[in-house]
This record gives C-alpha cells, structure tokens and sequence, in this order.
C-alpha cells in the first residue's frame, strides 16, 4: 500500500519577531502544524481541512495577531477577517469585521462549503459575508460565537491604550509612529493532501488602530491567499500572505503570483519560482508602492508549488519570501511529523553602497519536499 501523505506549513506574519516573543510564537506554529496533522490520515485529511485546522490553533493563541490576540479598532474592539480557497475546484470563501467569532476561519471554510450547495431558488451563493451578516450567518451554521470583550487578550489591551493615548493626547503635537512589533499582521496555512491537491487559507487580526469597519487582504478574494491547480493536477501553487493590507490588495498580490507561475509552467520551461517571487515582489509590489510614496511597503509569502518531477511524479516545494524585517513559519508532514519552526530574518545591512543596490526581498527555499 502506498504510504499517505499530508503536508502543511505555517506563518506567523511577516513584520518584526523580538527576542521576547520568539519562543512563544515559535511554539504556537509548531502546535498548529501538529493539530493540523492529527486527523490525517484517519479523519478528513483533505487540504482545505488541514488549513482550516492549522489556522484554527494560531487564532487561539494570544501571541499572534488572528482571533483571540488580535489588534484592536480605535474603537477597542475586536473585528477579524479570514479566507480560504481550495486549489482543485477554485473555490474561496472569506468573512470580513467579524466580532465575537472564536475562530474567524471555520466560518470561512464554511461558507466556501455552502457556496457548493444548490440554493432552493437558484441565487448566487456568497464567497463573502462580513460584520452583523457574518455573525448570523455563524450563528446559522452552529459556529461557536462568543461575547466581543472574550476576543480581547490583555496584551492587545496594553497595546491599545498606549497608543491610543499618544494618539488622543499627544505630546508636542506629535503622537510618534506605531512601533514594527505593533503592526505585525496576519497568520495563514497551506496544505497539500493526499490526493495531490492544494489548499490555501489567511486570518488576521488587522492593524492596530485600524479603522471599524475596516477590511483587509485577509478578506480580499486574490489578495491574502491564493490556491490553483493545472487541469493535469500536475502543476499548481498554495499561497499566504502578510503584510500590509492595503498595498497587498492594491496589487492583487496572492493571484498575481498564481498567474505568474501558472504561465510559466503552461510554457513547459523550467519554473524558476525564485526568480518569479523576486520580480512579483520588487517590480509588482514594491516599486508601484513606493511611487505612491510607500518607502517601506511590507509584504510576506508563503508558497507551496507543485512541480514537475523525474518519472511525471509531482514534486512538492516551499518557499518564504518577504520584504520585512523578519517572518515566522513552521511546516511539517506525515512522513516527518516533528514540526520545524524558525524566525526567518534578514542579514543586517552593513550600510555599505553595495547593500544599498540589493533587492529588499529576502527570499529562501524550505526543505519540506522529503
């Protein structure tokens, strides 16, 4: 018999990791992957499953910026938004501002399953419920809701009323600039099953501050996660995405980046992903920003690709790519079900002319493939 295999890894955004939080970030991916393996192969080890149960895990935990943990609206309020999308039919569901919801992306995957469903009166199902819409459509499918202030962890409450002090009473006029670790964003999962197919998915807390009401990649069909798969089931891509929002929707990021490797492979060439996640982040991502006057535009990647192998197997690869200070990830396998999990951070800069030239995408490749 032909051995199972389920792959799945994780992010933890990608911004800034201090020294103080990296342990505990760290062990948070690692619980993630784990769950997300522990009911394959006996229970539902479909890729889409794998990531709603990854995502699941890093929600609950406090020290990352989803569910429970996340950045709260001026407001002081939690508002989440979460997305999924399965690589073999191209199905995607996302909420958007959703309160007092546990875990933002079971309603996602949710309501992707349900657009699968033939409504009674022949409507077009949503891929997309956000705020009061989404909490009743939670309450509907007997999704776990809890009271709003339950979503609230006390270091998101210190955060909160530090800078929204600064910001209500600020000193010279000046209330400063949010702090790297405060606008950290977003954590994500992608999958690959046994059956060779990929699934993507993203959930995100948003920005500290933000705006209620606000919306970001995380919700955005083709922004925060992205999942294809070739006809042949032979080529195809699972991506996450982090960073700022509204540069990531503004370029369409996630899809953007399948589309690229999608035409490269249709060109039977060899996929050269490092070179196509260099030009999508530097040519399609930074450089419009900074245009706009964005000198600091942030984005992170998480990508699993399926390639072409010897002997027409498919050959499964990951990769990291960001434009931050740092990103965390984790992946694991049934094969290898020990999870590894590292802060990916950018070589200090010496300052030097020749760094200046350098491209400030940060790109690395992640030996999941055995």
């Amino acid at each position: 018999m032909k051995e199972r295999r389920v792959y799945v890894a994780v992010h933890g955004g990608a911004g800034y990791h201090g020294v103080l939080s990296e342990q505990s970030v760290k062990s948070a991916l690692k619980r993630a992957c784990a769950r997300a393996l522990r009911g394959a192969p006996l229970d539902d080890s479909s890729a889409l499953s794998v990531v709603e149960r990854a995502i699941a895990v890093l929600e609950d935990d406090e020290h990352l910026n989803a569910g429970y943990g996340s950045n709260l609206t001026i407001d002081g309020t939690v508002e989440c938004d979460a997305a999924v999308m399965d690589g073999l039919s191209g199905d995607f569901g996302s909420v958007g501002a959703v309160p007092g919801l546990k875990n933002p992306i079971k309603l996602a995957s949710t309501l992707l399953r349900h657009s699968r469903e033939p409504d009674p009166l022949g409507r077009i199902r949503p891929m997309t419920l956000v705020a009061s819409g989404a909490c009743s459509f939670a309450s509907s499918q007997g999704i776990q809701t809890v009271a709003s202030n339950e979503m609230i962890s006390p270091r998101a409450t210190q955060e909160w009323q530090k800078w929204k002090s600064r910001l209500d009473h600020p000193v010279d006029g000046d209330p400063g600039n949010l702090p790297q670790d405060a606008m950290q964003d977003t954590v994500g999962a992608v999958a690959w099953d046994n059956e060779g197919n990929l699934a993507a998915g993203v959930s995100s807390g948003g920005l500290l501050l933000k705006y209620s009401g606000r919306i970001g990649e995380a919700a955005t069909f083709g922004a925060g996660c992205w999942a294809q798969q070739s006809r042949s089931e032979r080529s195809g891509m699972a991506c996450s995405i982090s960073g700022a929002g509204e540069h990531i929707m503004r370029g369409g990021l996630a899809r953007v980046l399948g589309e690229a490797l999608q035409s490269q492979q249709s060109d039977d060439s060899e996929l050269d992903t490092h070179h196509i996640l260099l030009r999508i982040l530097n040519q399609q991502f930074t450089e419009p920003m900074r245009q706009r006057g964005e000198q600091m535009p942030n984005a992170g990647i998480l990508l699993l690709t399926k390639e072409q192998g010897e002997d027409d197997e498919a050959v499964r690869k990951l990769w990291c790519a960001f434009t931050t200070e740092s990103m965390a990830v984790a992946y694991a396998s049934t094969t290898i079900p020990s999870p590894k999990a590292s802060i990916l951070r950018r070589p200090v800069s010496t300052g030097s002319a020749v760094d200046a030239d350098k491209s400030s995408v940060f790109i690395t490749a992640l030996p999941i493939h055995r």
